[in-house]
């Protein structure tokens, strides 16, 4: 399988393409659709979902031009399905940002494991920067996309409405700090990391 890394909108969020020989998933639509139809159209690949780690609106800016152009579902956690109508939950309310609302989720992410495809992953959820957050963990390619639960040396912020300092903290000791040290990670934001090396310099925890 491989990865793809995007840099996208004003906060240079990280939205992702994992593809194999069959299948493409889109991760974070973060922003610039336009960019990232081009990237997918060169690959030549029809995506065949879109998974949300998480609906702050810095990860959502490119959801609805991207399911109109392949009409393929979306996956968010319960916790944050009302966040993608409302700009005072998803965040944008509190940026100097048009306010982002999108359509509604089309279907729930629970933790354990799913298949997309020939894809297989395990979903963990980790609260704390936002109620619903998750990562996906590709135990076959030992890696995960954390979303803004972790960062290399950092955390994901939690002044945002419904985040929990402690709470981050506990997903990340007690669900990330159990894969093996050796599994990427990919985050919502900044470069790639490992779990290994975050357990030993990561300053937060």
């Amino acid at each position: 399988m491989e990865v793809k890394k995007y840099t996208l909108g004003q906060l240079g969020t990280n939205g992702y393409l994992l593809m194999n020989d069959e299948d493409l998933v889109i991760i974070d639509p973060a922003g610039e659709p336009n960019r990232l139809i081009k990237e997918i159209e060169s690959i030549n690949i029809k995506p065949k979902a879109i998974l949300l780690t998480h609906a702050h609106f810095d990860h959502i800016g490119a959801l609805d031009a991207l399911r109109d152009e392949y009409g393929v579902p979306v996956y968010l956690h319960a916790n944050e399905h009302e966040w993608l109508e409302n700009p005072a939950l998803n965040g944008s309310k509190y940026f100097p940002v048009k306010e982002v609302i999108c359509q509604p989720t089309d279907h729930t992410l629970n933790a354990g494991p799913m298949s997309i495809g020939d894809m297989h992953f395990t979903i963990i959820e980790t609260p704390g920067h936002s109620p619903g957050g998750v990562a996906f963990v590709f135990n076959e390619e030992r890696l995960i996309i954390s979303g803004d639960s972790l960062f290399h040396r950092g955390i994901g912020r939690t002044d945002l409405p419904l985040g929990d300092y402690d709470t981050l903290i506990h997903t990340i000791k007690e669900q990330l700090f159990h894969l093996p040290d050796d599994y990427v990670v990919y985050p919502g934001h900044g470069p790639a990391t490992t779990i290994g090396d975050e357990k030993k310099l990561n300053p937060f925890v």
